[in-house]
């Protein structure tokens, strides 16, 4: 397990519903921007970003757009559950999390499946394989599978799943809410919720500010993670026109922000020991631990996470954990919001 911080996180902090839904627009939630060497922290809305960006800065985010990932199952003997698709491995060949249904517990499902099948519906099915090994270690949450669908799989997401949610959001909402403005690709089992805030008026004032935009694609899989587990591999890619804008930002002395733990990984995955990245394409088990460290950058735009959530030990990574302890202290004091409808936090070096 890895190092990572506890706190408690009381239930009425966790966002249950998207910020239109409070009233506010997307760009709206709050910000905490907090400085690592200074241990300085500040309170803004995240539409105040262009009065705390500098010209020159690059932001690297992370096009990959949200799929609707929970498609509702049934087994021989009749039990309802949700199959939760996490990565596309080859072909029909997917990394699954098998959970209880919405207003149960909500909890993996964790009986033996191995060599089962699940009716899916519209007569598809989900034949289960085995149990994935991440590490080194099996676990008994999530699985390898073949998915068999009647029809291609964006058309059957489209008409028969819905985006993956958890216990603390207690109904459904638009697929549209689960989307960046900025997505390219369709991949990621959960939304690089990080990037939600951006609206596309806020990023042209950033552009016109002259902050520069790499794009790059991370397919997160499933974020759950109950049982703090290290991160596993996903899919990414790296064009050369962001990776040459990032080493050229690190030459001059500009600043490199990551929207996301997702962008972050994507990144570091690439670094060589001079802290140049490159053009790449590929699976990265990276696990970025403050005994890492980041070599390529300089702040990260983040959601808030969970108690012992293993992204807390890539953010410890830039600012060490006394100024992370010090960080979700504040949030919880200011009564931040949790999860991917809630507020943000910018880390600065």
């Amino acid at each position: 397990m890895l190092t990572t911080i506890d706190f408690e996180l009381p239930t009425i902090l966790e966002a249950g519903e998207p910020p239109e839904a409070r009233g506010l627009e997307r760009d709206q939630v709050r910000l905490m921007v907090s400085h690592s060497r200074s241990n300085q922290i500040e309170h803004y809305r995240f539409n105040q970003l262009p009065t705390i960006l500098q010209p020159g800065d690059v932001l690297a985010i992370n096009t990959s757009g949200t799929l609707n990932a929970a498609i509702p199952a049934t087994t021989k003997a009749g039990q309802q559950l949700i199959v939760h698709l996490s990565t596309q491995l080859l072909a029909e060949l997917w990394m699954v999390e098998i959970r209880l249904p919405h207003g149960t517990s909500s909890q993996p499902y964790r009986e033996a499946l191995a060599t089962t099948s699940l009716a899916l519906p519209a007569g598809g099915s989900l034949d289960i394989h085995r149990s994935y090994a991440a590490n080194g270690a099996t676990t008994n949450r999530l699985w390898i599978a073949s998915l068999r669908l009647p029809k291609p799989l964006p058309k059957y997401l489209a008409e028969h799943a819905k985006p993956i949610h958890y216990s603390y959001v207690d109904q459904d909402w638009p697929t549209s809410y689960y989307q960046t403005v900025y997505a390219t690709e369709l991949g990621s089992a959960e939304m690089p919720s990080a990037g939600r805030a951006f609206s596309e008026r806020l990023l042209t004032r950033l552009v016109a500010q002259g902050i520069q935009i790499a794009p790059l694609l991370l397919h997160t899989g499933v974020a759950s993670l109950e049982d703090h587990e290290p991160p596993y591999a996903e899919w990414y890619s790296l064009p050369a026109t962001s990776a040459d804008l990032i080493n050229r930002a690190r030459a001059d002395g500009r600043r490199v922000i990551a929207v996301g733990t997702t962008s972050v990984r994507a990144i570091e995955s690439t670094v060589d020991q001079r802290g140049l990245v490159h053009p790449q394409t590929g699976w990265t088990e990276l696990v970025i631990t403050a005994e890492r460290g980041l070599r390529a950058i300089d702040g990260i735009l983040t959601g808030l996470h969970e108690p012992k959530a293993t992204h807390l030990a890539m953010l410890a990574a830039l600012a060490g954990y006394e100024h992370l302890e010090l960080c979700y202290r504040a949030a919880l004091e200011q009564h931040y919001l949790w999860h991917e409808f809630g507020d943000l936090h910018l880390l600065l070096s």
